[in-house]
């Protein structure tokens, strides 16, 4: 794939080349799973409002920032693999409660199992958001942002994106039924027969097809294989004490990034409020504050919704309260 020139003649070739290696790729992923062993997993239960997993690579600062986030101790020296399971803490920010997941480090290779990554990157397909921490002092040669992103593409993550905007449909027959509301780009000279090789591929013979915005191959193979988690992201740059103000300037300025450092000795903490602040932004929760008939609103503990989760609507939210009142919204039975 490599050595082929991307061009429209040769898209509908490319496609179907990814879709066999995006089928091989699951495949493999599967007879992993079950292969596995029944030894200790990382998954705790879910608490709170929302769900952060912190993911990196060893020692670069992940138990420390959970140890002054929240009120959970968990270990932390300069040997590297010092967190070996899942440990989890909870902070309190605008009266919401999130969740955070302090997970082993994770090297490359981790999605084909190595350092039990596999089970590493689970849990962080069950967050509602992942800070991907990273070392300020080593990402300079080490492209250890690059090399983790990659790794969470492989088993179905999507970072900072949007799902696709195209209907997929399977049919018992009248084979395959294609259309699109826009004009096509990216799928080469004839998106027809792009679609159709892809299909192929997927022993898809009857289903139907239709394209709302302009897609690439790769969101195609997405949406056809079914199990693409979109998650938000936000990279985190520690240790940003030990490099210089101009290196701090080039990362504070990539995409979805911030810089910290955690309190060391008598160096207290910095940057934690944007931190934050930038945490809350991500994961899109809204806060609704109640309140009974004849009393005051209730503005200690608010119905927190989240995309990610149940949705923001009024259903939602009522579902938040009582799942009975929502049915008796909905049938009219309130007055």
């Amino acid at each position: 794939m490599k050595r082929t020139q991307i061009n429209k003649a040769t898209e509908g070739h490319l496609g179907r080349l990814k879709a066999k290696l995006a089928k091989l790729r699951t495949e493999l992923l599967e007879e992993g799973k079950s292969s596995g062993g029944g030894g200790e997993g990382f998954d705790v239960a879910k608490s709170g409002d929302g769900r952060v997993a912190l993911i990196g690579f060893p020692s670069v600062g992940k138990s420390t920032m959970l140890s002054q986030l929240t009120e959970t101790q968990s270990e932390t020296n300069a040997v590297e693999f010092t967190t070996l399971t899942c440990i989890p803490g909870n902070l309190l920010y605008n009266d919401v409660r999130i969740q955070l997941l302090d997970l082993p480090g994770i090297i490359e290779g981790a999605a084909h199992g190595r350092g039990r990554g596999r089970e590493v990157i689970a849990v962080a397909k069950s967050a509602d958001m992942i800070l991907m921490v990273l070392d300020a002092g080593r990402e300079a040669g080490n492209r250890h942002r690059e090399i983790l992103e990659n790794e969470l593409e492989t088993v179905g993550l999507r970072l900072n994106r949007q799902p696709p905007d195209i209907y997929f449909r399977k049919k018992n027959g009248g084979g395959i039924t294609f259309n699109s509301t826009i004009r096509l780009t990216k799928l080469g000279d004839d998106p027809y027969q792009t679609v159709y090789k892809i299909l192929h591929e997927y022993k898809i013979h009857n289903c139907e097809v239709l394209f709302r915005e302009d897609c690439t191959t790769d969101d195609l193979i997405d949406v056809i294989e079914g199990n693409r988690k979109y998650v938000k992201c936000l990279y985190v740059y520690n240790k940003i004490d030990v490099v210089s103000i101009e290196d701090v300037d080039r990362l504070a300025r990539m995409p979805n990034s911030t810089v910290i450092a955690c309190a060391h000795g008598d160096r207290p903490a910095l940057n934690f409020d944007t931190l934050l602040a930038k945490m809350w932004d991500y994961m899109g929760l809204t806060r609704v504050y109640t309140k009974r008939r004849g009393e005051a609103p209730q503005f200690e503990e608010p119905v927190v919704l989240g995309s990610e989760r149940k949705g923001v609507s009024v259903q939602s939210a009522c579902l938040s309260v009582r799942s009975c009142f929502a049915v008796a919204l909905t049938l009219g039975i309130l007055a």
